[in-house]
């Protein structure tokens, strides 16, 4: 492959969540009627050209996940359809993220970038301590995603109250083992003072 092809595409709707660290988009290759094959390949590559090791993939269905092994991108299928999930979904999904941003650089996925992921990212935000409460990981979330949070998205944050901290969760101790997906065991996550959020210091300062 040469020139633009062997560089891929930018997935739709991407943006950083923890500088070239976690990251989230719409699938690749869209969604529904609007999915396409070339399209798919295209961002598969982008996302393998731009360092990402783990594609973390919380679609019910297996869509997608036979092309990031053909394409040799290292994937995660952790299904999640929102609060009607409960708690313990939820605490497998933050687990499994924090878990493999021990070592990779980690992009998550639905269907599309909504309420769910959204909901996600402010429930991230707050499960690892990198903001204080509730009311300001939905603010810095609608920062990192240009929208506004709605209902779903809000009780997601708010279901972090029934979770145990991250502190007591034991690095790999949420991931299933697999023959195409590897377990991490005995990292350490380390601290969130070293993280650095994608959130443009102009609009918080507002």
């Amino acid at each position: 492959m040469r020139g633009k092809w062997a560089q891929g595409i930018e997935p739709r709707h991407f943006r950083w969540i923890i500088k070239e660290r976690l990251a989230v988009c719409e699938r690749p290759g869209g969604y529904g009627e609007n999915h396409r094959r070339v399209r798919r390949q295209e961002e598969i590559i982008w996302l393998r050209q731009n360092g990402f090791d783990r594609v973390i993939s919380l679609i019910p269905s297996s869509h997608n996940l036979h092309n990031y092994a053909e394409l040799d991108l290292p994937f995660r299928h952790v299904p999640f359809t929102g609060p009607n999930d409960g708690p313990e979904a939820l605490l497998t999904v933050l687990s499994t993220i924090r878990d493999h941003l021990v070592s990779e650089r980690v992009i998550v996925h639905r269907e599309e970038l909504g309420e769910r992921i959204a909901g996600l990212v402010g429930s991230y935000l707050l499960w690892m301590e990198l903001v204080p409460a509730g009311p300001d990981a939905i603010t810095v979330t609608e920062q990192l995603l240009e929208r506004e949070l709605g209902p779903l998205a809000r009780e997601l944050v708010a279901m972090v109250d029934r979770i145990p901290a991250a502190a007591d969760v034991e690095v790999g101790s949420r991931l299933a083992m697999s023959d195409t997906e590897e377990a991490l065991v005995g990292d350490d996550p380390g601290a969130p003072a070293d993280v650095e959020l994608a959130v443009d210091e102009s609009s918080s300062s507002s």
